[in-house]
C-alpha cells in the first residue's frame, strides 16, 4: 500500500459542492493532488488543477495515480470506482455516503478481483497528520504523535482527535472505514498495518456496538496484535434502541426475510474484554486509557 506524502492523488467529482474545500484542505497538509475528473468540465483549471474528462486521460496525462478520492453523488459511485480500477488505480476513497448495496457488492467483487484496497463508502478518508490526508478529516483536529486509530464512525472521529490532542496524545495515522452497510477495508487489515507501523504505539478503535466487525477485530487483536489497543464504542450508552448494520447482517436479512439475531452491546464490550482491550465508557476518559496502556506496555516489554 502506498498512503504518504509522495502518493500522487487524484480527485473524482472534483465539481462536488464541497470539492474545492476539500481540495484546499488536502493540500494544506501537503497531499500530492494530480488532477481532478468531472465528466463535460475537461481542459479546466480549479484552483490550479487540472480537470480532465475520464480518469484514464488524466493518467495518461499526468502519468500513474495512486490514489482516488471519490466524491461522486451515490448512484454514481460504482461508475467513477471501476473507471479508476480500470485506469490501474488501486487504492480509493469513496467519502460519498449512501451508495447502493447492490452496487458496493459489484465493486467490492471487481477490487478483489484486481487487489484494489477500498476505504468505504461513507469515508472521511485516511491522514498521516501534518504530512498527508485524502478525504474529509479536518486536519484542525489532529497532531503527530504514538497512537493510531481506526474509525467506523463518522465526524466522532474529529472530536475524539481533538480530544486527544488537546491532552497531548498526537496520532501516528487515522483511517476511516467508513459508516455504510457495506465497506471495503476492514479493522483486521488496518490493525496489521498499524501493527507495522514503527510510529504507532498504541491502538485505538472507533467503533459501533451491535457490529459484527467489532466482533471480528476483538478476535484478531487476541490473535495477531501485541501492541496495546484500546477502544471506544459510540452509542453504547444510547436507550433508544438502534441497529448497526453491517454487511453480514444485510446479507443475511436479504438471503431470510428475518432480521438476524444482533450482537448485544454486552457481548461486544466481554469480547473486547476478553482480548484484553480497555473499553471506554466515554470519549473524555480516553485520555486516562491510553497513556495507562501505553505504559502497560513499556513495563511489560522494556
Amino acid at each position: 500500500m502506498k498512503w504518504h506524502k509522495e502518493s500522487k492523488v487524484l480527485l473524482q467529482g472534483v465539481h462536488h459542492p464541497l470539492g474545492l474545500t476539500y481540495l484546499e484542505q488536502m493540500r494544506s497538509c501537503g497531499t500530492k493532488l494530480v488532477a481532478g475528473v468531472s465528466p463535460g468540465h475537461g481542459g479546466e483549471l480549479i484552483d490550479d488543477l487540472p480537470v480532465f474528462d475520464l480518469v484514464d486521460l488524466a493518467v495518461k496525462t499526468v502519468g500513474s495515480v495512486d490514489i482516488s478520492l471519490i466524491l461522486n453523488p451515490p448512484y454514481r459511485v460504482l461508475d467513477a470506482a471501476l473507471e479508476a480500477i480500470a485506469a490501474g488505480i488501486r487504492q480509493l476513497v469513496i467519502v460519498s455516503a449512501g451508495v447502493p448495496p447492490l452496487d458496493m457488492i459489484t465493486l467490492l467483487r471487481e477490487a478483489q478481483a484486481t487487489h484494489t484496497l477500498i476505504l468505504g463508502s461513507g469515508s472521511q478518508g485516511i491522514m498521516v497528520p501534518q504530512q498527508f490526508s485524502v478525504g474529509t478529516l479536518d486536519p484542525n483536529c489532529y497532531l503527530p504523535g504514538p497512537i493510531g486509530i481506526i474509525s467506523h464512525c463518522d465526524r466522532l472521529t474529529d472530536d475524539i482527535a481533538q480530544t486527544l490532542s488537546a491532552a497531548g496524545l498526537g496520532q501516528s495515522m487515522v483511517i476511516s472505514l467508513g459508516t455504510d452497510g457495506l465497506n471495503g477495508s476492514n479493522f483486521e487489515q488496518w490493525l496489521q498495518v498499524l501493527e507495522e507501523d514503527e510510529q504507532t504505539e498504541t491502538i485505538l478503535l472507533l467503533g459501533q456496538p451491535n457490529s459484527n466487525g467489532e466482533m471480528r477485530a476483538a478476535d484478531y487483536v487476541a490473535s495477531a496484535i501485541e501492541k496495546p489497543v484500546v477502544a471506544y464504542l459510540a452509542g453504547r450508552g444510547a436507550k433508544i434502541k438502534r441497529h448497526f448494520g453491517d454487511s453480514l447482517t444485510i446479507v443475511a436479512n436479504q438471503l431470510s426475510h428475518k432480521r438476524p439475531l444482533l450482537t448485544s452491546v454486552e457481548q461486544t464490550v466481554q469480547a473486547f474484554e476478553k482480548a484484553n482491550i480497555p473499553v471506554a465508557e466515554a470519549p473524555w476518559e480516553l485520555p486516562i486509557f491510553l497513556p495507562l496502556a501505553m505504559e502497560s506496555r513499556h513495563l511489560g516489554g522494556d
